[in-house]
């Protein structure tokens, strides 16, 4: 088979990786169902699949990973249109910058919606097709899904959730013919980060005693965006992740993504990962 006769659906895909990686899969040959909880914010994707010239292999299609009857029939509707699904992009997110004290549970209840069990949905209703297409699944977690980060715990608690889920899920869905992998962009320069509406004067006012490790944070955060990936460059690997003959369970979007990743995953005790990251709010 061909790519161009397979179909992948890609979540998240109005803007950022998710926009990027529809338009390079696209480029890759495959059939892209590109979806969104808007469908009228689709005309950044559209524009660029059209200046790509990969227009008529990018369709638009509704879905709210947090909404299980958008989830259900969406899939559906997939299926019905073009009779399979050859592989699934979980990309959907949403971040959240602050720290338990002060924010209380509703804001960590409200990404592990999108970002944990919108996965865990979106997988669950695809897996059905992907074991009759001997599909893949392809979720993008992030470096902040192996090396927990200060003033991140609700976003890193998520994506450590989702990766703990499909390094579980990967041997058993392996048994029925279905590939998964993890991608994990570190600093990715892409409208994720604007679209969190982070007022950080506000923030630093309301952080308490938790103001100075708050600035030494943001600080940092700056400098590591400075020499953030593109898109683009993170589309890269999900790409690879879909055609790969046999793609990896994890798999890093960059050189500085590997070194940060390498940190935790050679780190036993935990002390390197702790001395690094005290490091960000000292």
């Amino acid at each position: 088979m061909t790519t161009s006769d397979r179909i992948v659906l890609i979540t998240g895909t109005s803007s950022g990786i998710g926009l990027a990686a529809a338009v390079a899969a696209a480029g890759a040959g495959f059939h892209v169902v590109a979806t969104m909880r808007d469908t009228g914010r689709s005309g950044a994707l559209t524009a660029a699949a059209e200046a790509a010239g990969v227009a008529d292999r990018v369709e638009v299609a509704r879905l709210d990973v947090t909404d299980a009857d958008s989830v259900a029939a969406c899939l559906a509707e997939v299926v019905a249109w073009h009779g399979r699904l050859d592989a699934v992009v979980n990309n959907a997110g949403s971040g959240r910058v602050g720290t338990v004290e002060q924010d209380g549970l509703d804001p960590v209840r409200a990404v592990m919606e999108v970002n944990f069990f919108g996965v865990v949905d979106v997988t669950r209703a695809a897996l059905p097709h992907l074991r009759a297409s001997g599909g893949r699944v392809v979720t993008v977690t992030s470096v902040g899904g192996v090396v927990g980060q200060p003033f991140n715990e609700a976003y890193c608690a998520a994506k450590f959730a989702v990766e703990g889920f499909m390094e579980s899920l990967a041997p058993v869905a392996a048994t029925v013919g279905v590939a998964v992998t993890v991608v994990e962009p570190g600093a990715v320069a892409s409208e994720f980060v604007a679209s969190q509406g982070i007022d950080l004067p506000a923030l630093l006012t309301a952080a308490g005693p938790y103001a100075p490790a708050l600035d030494a944070y943001a600080a940092r955060t700056r400098t590591a965006f400075d020499q953030a990936q593109t898109p683009a460059e993170a589309a890269g690997s999900i790409v690879t992740a879909l055609t790969a003959e046999r793609p990896p369970f994890r798999l890093q979007t960059s050189d500085r993504a590997r070194a940060f990743v390498g940190v935790k995953l050679a780190d036993p005790d935990g002390s390197a990962v702790q001395g690094m990251t005290a490091g960000w709010v000292a």
